[in-house]
């Protein structure tokens, strides 16, 4: 197989956020890093990052530009592919990419992040990211007092819509398939003004690619300028099985994530994760911090070992010399 440069200290798998950030602070410790990264950012169709303090309103593609300077500044090495299997043990990992190239190392990042799956309606793949919206906190304010429209199919529903409200005055909340509102839910909704539109959501209206309103199964076309959906979080954990890490249901409920302590270190040796693939909630920000505390305590631990490879060494020397 072609090497992507031998044995390291950290192979990375992830160059967005919170791999990135990762490789930063372990390149800055002066350790040999390697990201492998697929281009699969989550929030690459947005127009811009939020939120992320001094790269407010920077388009991703930008933010990881930059990111990816500072962490080769630093010495460490960026390559562009896919890992479809990881393999191996704390010390002796290998790490495989699709077009055949492979690397060693000693500790691992997993920072993969997740996959939206959306609601099956037709048209919402198309718009994702830009007239269709997940988060009122990474988009709210740029589409501030828009026609907005909150399509959910969970017990989110009415939250999501009162969260809307906050950037917006017209919000309509399309019952689809979900739960109908409680009544003190309903009294709520009805309080702050948000419509609630009956009947099962069959496609959207489009004009020039852009959303102009949502499709009831009665025909009747409710017009919306954005539709805020309610997304199963999906972690991209299929190249982990190898080294006995699986995705398992997140607790809340909201989807798949590889479990992990608050440093991000898995329950298999040596390897840690970072961002959305490991907290499903996070915005880009604390997937940069996550990714940082990551980095910090790989270096940590491989500083013991270190220090436990050099005291065998320095004993074995010992024990010749008086022989």
């Amino acid at each position: 197989m072609q090497e992507t440069g031998g044995r390291h200290d950290v192979v990375v798998v992830g160059g967005g956020a919170a791999g990135l950030s990762g490789a930063l602070t372990l390149a800055r410790a002066r350790r040999s890093v390697l990201v492998i990264d697929a281009g699969e950012q989550r929030n690459r169709p947005a127009s811009g990052v939020h939120g992320f303090l001094t790269r407010d309103g920077l388009p991703p593609a930008e933010v990881v530009a930059l990111g990816r300077a500072e962490v080769e500044r630093y010495g460490g090495r960026i390559v562009d592919g896919r890992v479809t299997a990881l393999t191996g043990s704390e010390g002796a990992f290998g790490v495989t990419l699709e077009d055949g190239r492979s690397a060693q190392a000693r500790r691992l990042l997993i920072a993969t992040g997740l996959v939206d799956e959306l609601p099956h309606v037709p048209g919402l793949r198309e718009l994702w990211g830009t007239d269709v919206l997940h988060c009122p906190y990474c988009h709210g304010h740029e589409v501030r007092d828009e026609p907005i429209g909150v399509l959910c199919t969970g017990p989110r529903a009415v939250h999501l819509a009162q969260l809307f409200r906050q950037w917006s005055a017209d919000v309509t909340l399309f019952l689809h398939t979900g739960p109908r509102p409680s009544a003190d839910e309903a009294a709520g909704l009805a309080a702050r003004g948000i419509a609630v539109a009956e009947g099962e959501v069959v496609g959207l209206a489009t004009e020039s690619g852009r959303l102009r309103g949502v499709r009831l199964a009665s025909g009747e076309v409710v017009p919306r300028r954005r539709l805020a959906v309610s997304t199963t979080l999906v972690a991209r954990a299929e190249a982990l099985v190898g080294i006995g890490l699986a995705a398992t249901d997140h607790p809340s409920g909201a989807g798949l994530w590889i479990e992990a302590d608050s440093t991000g270190r898995t329950a298999v040796p040596g390897v840690w994760v970072a961002g959305n693939v490991s907290d499903l909630m996070a915005w880009v920000v604390a997937a940069a911090s996550a990714g940082v505390m990551a980095g910090a305590m790989i270096n940590n631990d491989l500083v013991t070992e270190d220090t436990r490879i050099a005291v065998e060494r320095a004993t074995a020397v010992g024990m010749e010399d008086a022989a």
